[in-house]
């Protein structure tokens, strides 16, 4: 059904130094995984995916208690959608080729009846440019942005170790194209106030802030790629100060702030250390809703002091050879206010590159073999 049209605004992130990188920032990921840390959860041995909670807030009942309770629903309900990594590579840069409008396939059915959905983009938007020294690098043509827009996404976050694969050029080309398409990307910019910045959107009279950011850098591309006071690149969730910054900010101009993060651990379905300590500061900084992928698999979801955490989407849009890689879906958020009011999975199967929706007995064993995920996590089923 067609969603109302929404308000879009952005505000700027008043900042003029951005603090060095610390040592931790140089010890991060290369290529799509391979984070070190020894602290990380280990993960289960056998493949889980896919699940579904739904809670409902009580209704407000005095303008007291609202003023006490910064999560007593507040206006009206809002639906926001999370899909986890998309790129075109393989048979998906074909499915482009023929038809950008029906390239996301039937889950952009899902991603439509939401009011709001928002997904990691994890390539470049570039034909320039030369390839990072990396073992994977990802780029596709400006129509990429024309199949995310068409399938009912709304924002991308590109704060991740793929979006300046095809070095300064490739960004600014990245960012030329999402201006030209008046597609809004988040996690990367000009410099860091750009980078770090969130975009707010209006919807059903709910302002929506949406900030991206990595946790996920190359080592050896981890300085050049952050973005500094006059530099081009991205949020990195390593400049915690910098990015709690943003989230603050945010909650004074917003109803709902979510915060999409590129962290974990690839194929570790338990969330890691960083992880863990990383988002109770965003949730205490002002977030409601703290989500995203890396891992190439699912992890799991619930709700910490009050916001919504989901420690890992999976792939979305994105190659796979089976398996847990292919275990995808959507996350379904009704947000009013700082509330979370009800939360949704809805699974998919990854096949030629594109989430299927399961339906019948298969989805619902997918639902809730997403939901013992939630066990490795420390989060809780209800607020």
């Amino acid at each position: 059904m067609p969603r109302p049209p929404h308000h879009r605004l952005v505000f700027p992130l008043r900042r003029h130094v951005v603090a060095s990188l610390t040592l931790a920032a140089l010890l991060l990921l290369s290529a799509c995984g391979g984070d070190d840390d020894p602290g990380a959860a280990p993960a289960p041995t056998t493949a889980q995916a896919a699940s579904s909670t739904a809670t409902t807030a009580r209704p407000s009942t005095t303008a007291a208690k609202k003023a006490s309770d910064p999560r007593e629903p507040t206006g009206e309900p809002v639906t926001l959608a999370f899909g986890g990594d998309v790129h075109f590579e393989g048979a998906i840069e074909s499915r482009l080729s023929a038809n950008p409008a029906t390239t996301f396939g039937p889950i952009a059915n899902v991603l439509k009846r939401a009011d709001l959905a928002v997904v990691n983009l994890e390539t470049a938007i570039t034909e320039r440019g030369t390839p990072a020294p990396k073992d994977f690098t990802f780029r596709a043509p400006p129509s990429a942005l024309t199949a995310l827009k068409s399938a009912g996404v709304d924002v991308a976050t590109m704060a991740n170790n793929h979006g300046q694969d095809f070095g300064l050029v490739g960004l600014r080309d990245s960012l030329a194209a999402a201006k030209a398409a008046k597609f809004p990307v988040v996690g990367v910019g000009r410099n860091a106030d750009e980078a770090y910045r969130a975009h707010l959107v209006t919807v059903k009279g709910q302002r929506i802030a949406v900030i991206g950011a990595t946790q996920v850098l190359d080592s050896s591309l981890a300085a050049a790629w952050t973005a500094g006071e006059d530099k081009p690149g991205m949020a990195s969730a390593y400049e915690e100060a910098t990015l709690l910054a943003a989230v603050k900010e945010a909650r004074a101009a917003a109803d709902t702030v979510v915060v999409d993060l590129h962290w974990g651990r690839e194929l570790v379905n338990c969330p890691i250390d960083r992880q863990r300590a990383l988002a109770p500061k965003l949730v205490a900084a002002g977030a409601d809703v703290v989500v995203g992928s890396h891992a190439h698999l699912l992890l799991g979801g619930g709700y910490l002091r009050g916001a919504y955490v989901h420690y890992g989407l999976g792939n979305f849009v994105f190659y796979s050879r089976g398996g847990v890689t292919a275990q995808s879906g959507v996350l379904l958020l009704t947000t009013r206010g700082r509330a979370i009011t009800a939360s949704r999975w809805v699974p998919a199967t990854i096949s030629g590159g594109i989430p299927i929706p399961l339906t019948g007995s298969a989805a619902s064993s997918a639902v809730s073999s997403w939901q013992s995920l939630r066990r490795c996590t420390g989060l809780s089923a209800k607020p």
